[in-house]
């Protein structure tokens, strides 16, 4: 799902649950207007809008972004194949995959803390 080049350079995401444009395009190192632009283009990436049109992006949105980021700049995909890419079947298993990672992963750290106590 998210190709860990050069997402791997960028800024780990803080633990809150929004963050403002400037926030993400920081934390993704994409400038404003694209992230505007890719949300026209992308319809997954729909953030929260509040009082005056302003944009509050949450923590899966900041993700989305960084997989975007990463088939576009990284991979070599147009926007056409990296909506493909997003929207596919694929993309379906990919999210299957990585619940199970998760829950792999859940798994291994209760038994670490059951051997640690």
């Amino acid at each position: 799902m998210l190709e860990p080049s050069n997402n791997s350079e960028l800024p780990v995401i803080p633990g809150k649950r929004y963050f403002t444009i400037g926030e993400v395009s920081e934390l993704c190192d994409v400038k404003s207007h694209v992230l505007r632009y890719w949300e026209q283009e992308f319809t997954q990436l729909a953030p929260v809008k509040r009082r005056g049109n302003r944009r509050y992006y949450q923590r899966q949105d900041v993700l989305m972004i960084r997989q975007i980021r990463s088939l576009l700049y990284e991979q070599g995909y147009t926007i056409g194949g990296a909506r493909q890419q997003m929207d596919g079947p694929g993309a379906k298993d990919d999210a299957n995959k990585s619940s199970q990672i998760i829950q792999q992963m859940i798994k291994e750290l209760e038994d670490v803390l059951v051997e640690l106590k």
